[in-house]
């Protein structure tokens, strides 16, 4: 890095001594000084350490032209910002129209005038700086707006994380379980997303935005009495009509604290999809709503599956997990009823994933037993 003092580097290209001589006489009271002979020598120098500040460079040279000289220079990332001038005795108009077309950003013809070539150099130099103060700007901008951006994303990740494991902590299933859903829906939304009916929706950032919702799924548990939530054994009918009513709980919880932030944000508009509807059941038997089909948002249908799946192949306090093999028999019955078919035919390519991914995050005995102390700390006394 040049002092803040330091003359600039004005890089002389010429094959002729004479002239060379004159450009250093011209510059030597206000600039440095490089010389290259030829056009290698010339790109070598640009291309190094310290580069020049400015290029003086004449066309008619042995070996590389003037010309194919700048062309290399501003097809080099390293070196394309260097203001190269040239200075030729070719004046004809259509040689300097050539030289400009070319990235150069003057053109200077011989014999040279001293004063002109000094103020034109002084006149690139200053908007070079000029133009290097607003890249360096526009550099520091772009990486604080990155930075932004990630502390935003990390914000709604520690955010999401967050209330859905304030939801788990009431509930009768581990932590593992929001890991495994979340994986599950990723992989289905993955497998689905190039058919014709799903690909307009599933992009890359609507997957992954519902990959980092689904977690909030059963945020509305929060909102259910506790001798409902941890009931071990089958619910009444009167039970079963408040514990439905955490799809609804959730959903308004989200949209409180979307109507809080005062505009409309993706990740929570999912989320808010996901935790309201993923109860319902594709011939219209499910709950809040009763929505059947494609009134069902494709979020909500996918997190449907996902969710039912891994309630299958779960070990509980109150249950103990299914095979595998059963609970994919039991999905592959609701095709068509409870899942939207298409989803459920997608589960079948890709059940092998879904059982690695229970794998990966199962839960062990000293999850289930931690689970167990937790839900009897929150369980009513009898």
């Amino acid at each position: 890095m040049k002092a803040l003092n330091s003359k600039p580097t004005i890089l002389v290209v010429d094959d002729t001594p004479d002239n060379i001589d004159l450009l250093r006489a011209v510059l030597e009271d206000d600039y440095r000084t490089k010389i290259a002979v030829n056009g290698e020598r010339a790109l070598k120098i640009a291309a190094g350490g310290d580069q020049p500040d400015l290029i003086l460079l004449d066309i008619m040279m042995p070996g590389m032209s003037g010309y194919d000289v700048c062309r290399a220079l501003k097809a080099d990332p390293a070196t394309v910002n260097i203001p190269v001038i040239f200075v030729t005795a070719m004046s004809e108009v259509a040689d300097e129209q050539l030289g400009l077309a070319l990235g150069a950003v003057d053109y200077i013809t011989k014999p040279i005038s001293a004063p002109l070539v000094l103020a034109r150099i002084k006149t690139q130099l200053g908007m070079k700086r000029m133009q290097d103060f607003l890249r360096d700007q526009n550099h520091y901008l772009e990486s604080e707006v990155e930075r932004r951006v990630q502390e935003v994303a990390a914000l709604q990740d520690v955010t999401i994380h967050a209330m859905a494991s304030l939801a788990e902590t009431r509930d009768s299933e581990t932590g593992n379980h929001i890991r495994r859903t979340s994986h599950y829906l990723k992989a289905l939304a993955e497998q689905v997303r190039h058919l014709p009916r799903f690909r307009d929706f599933l992009t890359d950032k609507t997957i992954e935005l519902l990959f980092k919702t689904a977690p909030l799924h059963d945020i509305g548990k929060v909102g259910i009495p506790d001798h409902i939530l941890l009931k071990p054994g089958r619910f009444e009918p009167h039970e079963m009509a408040i514990m439905k009513t955490h799809t609804t709980l959730g959903r308004d919880a989200i949209l409180a604290a979307e109507r809080e932030l005062g505009i409309e944000v993706d990740f929570l508009k999912y989320a808010k999809e996901i935790a309201y509807s993923h109860h319902e059941k594709w011939d219209g038997t499910g709950y809040p709503q009763g929505l059947a089909g494609e009134q069902i948002p494709i979020s909500a249908r996918l997190m449907a599956l996902a969710d039912v799946y891994d309630a299958l192949i779960s070990c509980r306090i109150y249950k103990d997990g299914m095979r595998h093999e059963d609970a994919v028999k039991i999905i592959a019955e609701g095709r068509g009823t409870h899942f939207d078919a298409d989803i459920v035919d997608a589960f079948l390519r890709i059940q092998h994933q879904f059982q690695a991914i229970s794998s990966r995050y199962a839960d062990g005995v000293r999850e289930v037993a931690d689970k167990r102390r937790q839900v009897a700390a929150f369980s009513p006394v009898s």
